[in-house]
This record gives C-alpha cells, sequence and structure tokens, in this order.
C-alpha cells in the first residue's frame, strides 16, 4: 500500500450541486466508492442489499450503534439509517478513498469518529439563494411544497459551514470539479496518509551511513 484511502465527506443545501459534482468526481476516479448505508426500512423494488443499502433490523441496527459499528447515524421518518465502519476501515486500510454524500450532522458524527484522521470534509455552497431556488426548480423533481421546505431547510444546513475543511461556492460546476479535484489530489499526499514514509526515510538515513 503506497497510502492509506480518505473519508470524502460532501455536503451542502440541495440544489447547491452536491450530487453532480459526486458523480463528477467517480467518472474522473473509477476507484473511488461510495459508502453503503444501513437502514432499517425495508428494501423497495429493484434495491439490491449490499449495494443500496444493508438492510438490517431494528435490534440489529441498534446493537452495532452500541457497539461502536456505525460512523454516523440517525432516525429519518421512524427508521434508523447509518454508515457501517467495518466496510469503510477496511476501505481506507487498502488505500480506496471512501465517498459520503451526507447532512451536517452526519459530517459532525464521522469528523469525531475513530477514523477521524482520515476525514476529509468539503462544504458545497451556492452562488446566491436565488439561484439555489432556480436550480431546484429547474431540475424538475419537486412539488412547489418540497421546494419551500428544501428553500427553509438550507439555512440551517448553510449554517453549519464553518465545520468543514474546505468551503467551495459553486458558481461554475466546472471551476468547482476542478477545485474538488486538486484538494483531494492535495489531501491525497497529506503525511497521515502515506504508512510508507517513515520506511523510506529510515532507508535514506541508513543510506547516509553506509557513506561513512
Amino acid at each position: 500500500m503506497t497510502r492509506r484511502g480518505l473519508l470524502i465527506i460532501l455536503s451542502s443545501p440541495s440544489g447547491a450541486g452536491k450530487s453532480t459534482l459526486a458523480g463528477r468526481l467517480r467518472a474522473w476516479d473509477a476507484t473511488l466508492q461510495f459508502s453503503v448505508s444501513a437502514t432499517t426500512r425495508p428494501a423497495r423494488d429493484g434495491e439490491v442489499d449490499g449495494k443500496d443499502y444493508f438492510f438490517v433490523e431494528v435490534p440489529d441496527f441498534q446493537a452495532q450503534v452500541a457497539d461502536g459499528g456505525m460512523l454516523e447515524h440517525a432516525r429519518v421518518f421512524g427508521n434508523y439509517y447509518g454508515s457501517p465502519k467495518a466496510p469503510v476501515q477496511t476501505a481506507i486500510e487498502s488505500g480506496r478513498d471512501v465517498l459520503f454524500d451526507i447532512d451536517w450532522q452526519g459530517a459532525q458524527q464521522i469528523s469525531n469518529s475513530a477514523l477521524q484522521e482520515h476525514v476529509l470534509s468539503i462544504f458545497i455552497l451556492p452562488p446566491s439563494i436565488a439561484e439555489l431556488h432556480r436550480r431546484l426548480v429547474n431540475r424538475g423533481q419537486d412539488a412547489p411544497d418540497v421546494i419551500e421546505g428544501r428553500m427553509q431547510k438550507s439555512w440551517d444546513e448553510i449554517s453549519h459551514w464553518d465545520g468543514y475543511d474546505y468551503v467551495i461556492v459553486n458558481d461554475d460546476l466546472d471551476a468547482t470539479e476542478q477545485q474538488l479535484k486538486t484538494i483531494i489530489s492535495a489531501e491525497r499526499l497529506r503525511r497521515s496518509q502515506q504508512p510508507q514514509l517513515m520506511d523510506h526515510v529510515r532507508d535514506l538515513q541508513s543510506q547516509f551511513g553506509e557513506r561513512t
């Protein structure tokens, strides 16, 4: 292994471009893998266990939380959702980066977890509230009342911008994509991500000794 993997967290209010940017990152580097969440809700038609979600029963989910097996978790509309720790730890120890598309609460939990030294958190801001609303309307996925709900929620999400390692204003999708690539490429070279460096330095020191 030449390096350890990163836990790359992308967060933003709905409509800021996070999902599009995550897709572009995976197209740029096919080794990037999405974290597969666990959930206690029933599987929907077409969903595959272990690919879309890990579908588990409530007692099993709660036991994993109690044992420290979830990097982050939350209860949403009566169902539990969370990010299992074991597959993420296996990935980063194998030098593979794991991509998380989560909100600020999940990001905070992961940043305070046992794997925090490998976390790279990035928050995506819209250029303006008017532009955020325009994007939500233009993507044509939600009814007007749902869009209004997302707009109201966006203020709370934006207020947590300062809890992230990097913050990018997405006023140009191509430029933001390039900034994300630059950040990830640099963070992969972080000293803590390169376990082989110590052995290399020792080898260099031994070479100096051989010269005397």
